[in-house]
């Protein structure tokens, strides 16, 4: 299939995605260049096509999306992965907040730091497994809400700990991974958690970091994150809020 250019500049966001699905059934892949704060991009596309993206895209990239892998090769703004369904996110750089909000499969790969509340209503849906990896820090509230799923934050140029305030608050499934040897209770949410990686968690973690480092040109330093030390935190309970409700 041929490979397709956009010059994005000076194009409505709305004007720029109409032009994006017009091109869909032509291309193997999409190139969009001069990208600048277009929100939408990948947005219901319910195709395995790829798209490349030369810039900045604005919120909600590939909201609802089903199929697509989209490579950024810069920063990428709020909610991108938003209800996500299947596919992928690469980020060469930092993402902002909501990263993954109601994501239900597909793999995002950040190479760098996140913001709030990341992965906030994730979930399992039909046997789909969604995917978040972060190799820098997030920031409050990582997990919020969260209902199934995987997040991994790696915080390879962190200093500290790789996350802050009120960790996995609301969570009653899934699992969060932190490349950590320990953790302040004070910064999680009462709902969770943290312990060992067990023989299972080690699995995905192999092969999710195998795959970030394969995604960054980072091989070299994959068995030494491998061999860093990680906490898993998990939910005490499937129903943190059961007794609010009079069933």
């Amino acid at each position: 299939m041929n490979k397709i250019y956009i010059d994005a500049k000076g194009k409505d966001f709305k004007e720029l995605n109409e032009l994006i699905h017009e091109k869909l059934d032509q291309a193997g892949e999409i190139v969009l260049n001069n990208v600048c704060g277009q929100r939408y991009i990948g947005a219901g596309i319910k195709k395995q096509v790829k798209i490349t993206i030369n810039g900045y895209p604005g919120g909600d990239l590939a909201a609802f999306m089903d199929g697509p892998d989209i490579e950024i090769n810069g920063n990428a703004q709020d909610a991108i992965g938003n209800t996500m369904n299947s596919g992928s996110i690469i980020v060469n750089g930092n993402a902002g907040d909501i990263v993954g909000y109601g994501m239900r499969g597909g793999k995002v790969f950040i190479k760098g730091n996140v913001g709030y509340r990341v992965g906030i209503h994730m979930k399992e849906y039909q046997g789909m497994f969604p995917v978040i990896v972060a190799g820098g820090e997030a920031k409050d509230f990582l997990g919020e809400y969260m209902a199934g799923g995987l997040l991994i934050i790696l915080g390879l140029n962190s200093k500290g700990l790789p996350v802050r305030d009120f960790v996995g608050t609301g969570m009653h499934a899934g699992r969060i991974f932190l490349r950590t040897d320990r953790i302040d209770p004070r910064l999680l949410g009462k709902e969770v958690k943290a312990g060992k990686l067990e023989d299972e968690d080690k699995k995905l973690l192999e092969k999710y970091v195998g795959e970030f480092c394969s995604v960054f040109g980072m091989e070299k330093e994959k068995n030494s994150i491998l061999s860093s030390q990680f906490l898993k935190l998990s939910p005490f309970s499937l129903r943190p809020y059961g007794r609010l409700y009079a069933y």
